[in-house]
Parts: structure tokens; C-alpha cells; sequence
């Protein structure tokens, strides 16, 4: 199946039958496929093709790169089910999770089309006369993208859709655990190059490879900016290496999201939202809700919610109907029993988070949603692990709340449910939630590309996707021309 799905897309299996490097599916451990890794050596080579690539593609005006993004998009709509499918099989998403994957890469492909006749600067009155000042934005170098299991294709897309209509070159280091959509991924872009006509060779690549590949891009300095998605840990590595060459990075990392429940919330609302929010894609999301923060009035009632409707969720093959479906690894599995045991040690109430399909599937790992009933906030909760755990805590007052919301290291998503404005206003302001995102009467995940998309603290402090978040892709220069017959200098300062 996966196989055919690859052939499909466009991806040439030829060129990978004699890689070492077996992919695993987690929906039941199998092998799905091999590819080649690339090496040091192979990696400053595509830098050094993707730098060519570059210096022809920023003498292309930008709107005629946004074609080449619009043909993208075409391919992508084409192609939907196809790569939704394999993003299901290599990472283990529900089929409407993968297809919404998808979806947001065609989303970025509109947003950027439409970006590639607005890279607007500035006019700046001068305080000389006879002179005007004005601020332009230049294409940057070389991207290097640097993605997660979680989302293999989209976080790519968000950042390569921007990375090209700005006038720069891509090249893309995938998760090592879903290289297979990435080729794919590929594959289709080089379709919609072939009927651009005329983009340079290497304009986008992909490199397969482990750590010290990863390192080889990331200490590069031909590679201008290095746009990073992982785990806190990673990202304080990339975001130092790159810093020492005064580098530019994009981090976007851990997330320990939280939800506000007032007393005055819709708590039917609220269930709904919480439980997509807290066990979609297992848990396995940036933005997934793992802090449940209920007054004390309401948090008896909606636990009692939750777990009933935690008991109806279908667990099983992410193709046939489930909504939960398997962790990507055993070490993701190890990671969600370790956490619930210090749970319990701290006095926590575990309901939930046991091994599921275990007989039908010995090789992957599948497991319930837990909730967590906690009677503090404590060194565990303040932990992101990456699994479908919901610790829920209860508080007294809104301050009390919006205190428990930013006392954590991680800043990425945040919400609060309530039908007070006073409250969400609030939360809003500057005396609230501390994190990038910050929603109301909606959970923490399925963030539009609209919207630049990011947090703050240990979440790294990028920025990608909509808004202004394509400045982080050029370079900024201000140009200041005198049309006088004088020489006035600024600050009023005579050098006669």
C-alpha cells in the first residue's frame, strides 16, 4: 500500500532501494520502506547547489515566485487523499488528521500567493531636506527546515511556501521516524517546477539524514536561516550553534497548553473542545492540551464529563474509523508510563493511559487518553510529555488561574472558557496568558494559517506561517537618497 501510495506521488524508489535506514509505520511496526541518509559531505554539497539556486531564484520578481507556489497548491489538491493517506500510514493519524495536514499546506500555498505581491516596505519622512528615506526587503540565502514526526509535511510547507515567494532556496531535513512523506512532498513540488518551467535546479531539496547531518546544516554558514520544530532540547542546541555564526533560526519547540475553565464557561462547549484538543493525534501535537485548569465549582462535573466521554473515544488503525490512533514509538509509550507514575507519586488520580491492541498489534503502541486529577501543579505537570495525558487542577480566583496558566517553562498556546468579559479580556491582556496564542471559548490546537503561529520562553520565540511572519525570510535594508544640491547632515550637526 505504502508503496503504491509513493509511486503515486511522484517519488522515485529507485534512488532509495539501496538505503540503510528502515521506516517503521506505528500503526503496526512494520517496515514500510528504506532510504539512503545523507552524510556530511552530501549535505554541504546540496548547500552549495541550493546557494546557486538562490542567487538565480532572488533576481525573479516575486510575484512570478508566487506561481510557482500557486502551481504547488494546484498539485496538492490533486494529489490530497494520496498524501493524507501516507501521512496516516507513517506517522499514525486519523485519516481526517492527515488530510487536514494537507489541507494546511494548501492553505500556505493561497496565503503566500497573495504575500507575493505585498512584500510592501516603508516610506520614512527625513528630518533633512531634499532627501527621502524608505525601508525595502531582500531575499535572505539558503532556508534550512528543520521538521518533526508530528506534522511531517505541513511545518515544511508553512515554512517553504514563504521561504520561496521571498526569493530564497530550501533545504529540508525531515524526522528521521517520516522521511517518506517528505520524499513525496517533494516529489510533487518538482511537478509543479516542471510546469513553472523555468525555476533553478536544486530550488528545493530534501536530505534525509541523521544528527550529525542535521549539525552539517545547521553550522553552515551559507545556510542564512535555520528554521527548527522539535523539542525544547534540540531547539537550545540549534539556536546556539546557529547563534555562534550570527545566524538567523526560527525555534518553535515544547508546548505545555492550557485551558482556563470559569464557572460561568458552557460546559458542553467545553467538553468538545477539550477533547479533541487533549487526545488528537495521541497526544502528539505542539499544541495539544495537557493543563486543565477548572474552577473549583465546576471541576468535580467536568471531570466526570470527560471521563465519560474519554470511555466513548474509538482507539485503533488510524484508517478505519478510530479517532485515537498508535503513539509513534515505544520510547513515546515509555515516556507516557514514566510520566504517570510520577503522577501518582505526586498524588495525582490516574484514570485512563493503558496499553491498548496490544494482542492485535505487538509491535505498536496504542494507549488511552489518561486524565489526571492533581492536587497541585507539580514538577511532572510543569514537564511537556509528548502523549495524550490531561492533568486537571482546580483554582479559586482568575489570578490564581492565570498564574497556574503561565507558571510553566513553555509558552505556546493557552485558553479560556467563559462568558465573562472581564475575564477574557483579561486573559487577553498584558496581565495574562503569557503565550503565543491565546484563545477564547476555543481550545488550544488547530491554529489557521492565517495567524502567525509560535510562542514564547523555552517555546523558542518564532514565528511561521501568516501575518508579517514572511520578514523572518528576507532581509531588511534602509536606503536613505539625498535629490538636493546640499549635504545636510542629521541631528542638525555642522561639519564645516
Amino acid at each position: 500500500m505504502v508503496e503504491h501510495l509513493l509511486t503515486r506521488l511522484g517519488v522515485d524508489l529507485s534512488a532509495h532501494a539501496a538505503g540503510s535506514h528502515a521506516v517503521h509505520t506505528p500503526i503496526d511496526g512494520s517496515r514500510i520502506g528504506t532510504v539512503a541518509l545523507d552524510d556530511r559531505a552530501a549535505v554541504a554539497a546540496r548547500i552549495e547547489r541550493a546557494q546557486h539556486a538562490f542567487e538565480a531564484w532572488r533576481a525573479v520578481p516575486a510575484p512570478r515566485r508566487g506561481e510557482l507556489v500557486r502551481l504547488f497548491g494546484e498539485v496538492l489538491r490533486r494529489n490530497k487523499q494520496a498524501l493524507g493517506e501516507l501521512v496516516s500510514w507513517e506517522t499514525g493519524k486519523i485519516a481526517q488528521e492527515g488530510l487536514g495536514e494537507v489541507q494546511e499546506m494548501i492553505d500556505i500555498c493561497d496565503f503566500a500567493v497573495g504575500l507575493s505581491r505585498q512584500l510592501y516596505g516603508l516610506t520614512i519622512a527625513s528630518e533633512r531636506p531634499g532627501h527621502h528615506m524608505r525601508e525595502t526587503w531582500h531575499p535572505l540565502g539558503v532556508v534550512g527546515v528543520i521538521s518533526a514526526f508530528n506534522f511531517p509535511v505541513a511545518v515544511w510547507a508553512w515554512n517553504t511556501a514563504l521561504a520561496l515567494v521571498t526569493g530564497n532556496a530550501v533545504i529540508w531535513k525531515p524526522s528521521e521516524k517520516a522521511p517518506l512523506t517528505a520524499l513525496a512532498s517533494q516529489a510533487l513540488l518538482e511537478q509543479a517546477m516542471r510546469e513553472f518551467g523555468d525555476a533553478p535546479a536544486h530550488l528545493s531539496q530534501v536530505s534525509v539524514g541523521d544528527r550529525d547531518a542535521g549539525l552539517a546544516l545547521v553550522e553552515d554558514a551559507r545556510v542564512a536561516l535555520v528554521s527548527a520544530t522539535g523539542s525544547t532540547r534540540m531547539g537550545r542546541d540549534v539556536g546556539q550553534r546557529v547563534a555562534a555564526r550570527f545566524g538567523r533560526s526560527i525555534l518553535e519547540l515544547g508546548g505545555n497548553n492550557a485551558m482556563i475553565l470559569a464557572p460561568s464557561a458552557d460546559l458542553d462547549l467545553a467538553v468538545r473542545a477539550i477533547l479533541f484538543a487533549a487526545v488528537g493525534t495521541a497526544g502528539q501535537r505542539c499544541t495539544t492540551l495537557r493543563r486543565l485548569i477548572a474552577h473549583e465549582s465546576v471541576k468535580d462535573e467536568i471531570v466526570a464529563r470527560l471521563r465519560s466521554a474519554y470511555a466513548k473515544v474509538r482507539i485503533g488503525h488510524p484508517l478505519q474509523g478510530s479517532l485515537v490512533g498508535p503513539l509513534i514509538d515505544k520510547a513515546s509509550h515509555d515516556a507516557m508510563e514514566s510520566a504517570l507514575a510520577r503522577a501518582r507519586a505526586d498524588g495525582g488520580k490516574v484514570h485512563g493511559g493503558d496499553r491498548r491492541l496490544q494482542a492485535e498489534y505487538p509491535d505498536a503502541y496504542y494507549v488511552a487518553p489518561a486524565i489526571v486529577d492533581m492536587p497541585a501543579q507539580t514538577e511532572v505537570v510543569r514537564h511537556e510529555t509528548f502523549a495524550p495525558i490531561l492533568y486537571v487542577m482546580s483554582y479559586a480566583d482568575i489570578g490564581q488561574a492565570i498564574r497556574l496558566n503561565n507558571e510553566v517553562p513553555q509558552g505556546l498556546s493557552s485558553c479560556i472558557f467563559t462568558a465573562d468579559v472581564r475575564e477574557a479580556e483579561l486573559f487577553q491582556s498584558a496581565l495574562g496568558s503569557d503565550c503565543g496564542i491565546a484563545n477564547v471559548n476555543i481550545g488550544t490546537s488547530g491554529a489557521e494559517i492565517g495567524g502567525a503561529f509560535g510562542g514564547e520562553k523555552e517555546t523558542g520565540g518564532g514565528r511561521e506561517s501568516g501575518s508579517d511572519a514572511w520578514k523572518g525570510y528576507m532581509r531588511r535594508q534602509t536606503n536613505t537618497v539625498n535629490y538636493s544640491r546640499e549635504l545636510p547632515l542629521a541631528q542638525g550637526i555642522s561639519f564645516d
